[in-house]
């Protein structure tokens, strides 16, 4: 399945590498349900937060600079920072 990540830049933790943010990316598999990393740098009640794997083609993130845009990087994300996800961080 085709997903976007969210292109959002909050301040604090973050999980979610800045250059994949606002790329589309194709979930290669379903990780589970693990504690959100990002409340848990504070010592929050940390919710459980589905994981993805998600792959993204090197055109896509860096477009004509890529030097094998056939070659892939995949990342893992959580759910609330696919867009249509649970956003509630």
């Amino acid at each position: 399945m085709q997903v976007r990540i969210c292109d959002l830049s909050p301040p604090g933790h973050i999980r979610t590498p800045k250059y994949l943010r606002g790329k589309t990316g194709v979930i290669e598999r379903v990780l589970g349900r693990f504690q959100s990393p990002e409340q848990r740098a504070y010592a929050l009640p940390a919710p459980e937060k589905q994981l993805y794997r998600v792959r993204f083609s090197m055109a896509e993130l860096w477009g004509d600079g890529a030097e094998a845009p056939e070659d892939t990087l995949d990342a893992e994300i959580y759910e609330h920072w696919i867009e249509g996800g649970d956003h509630a961080a």
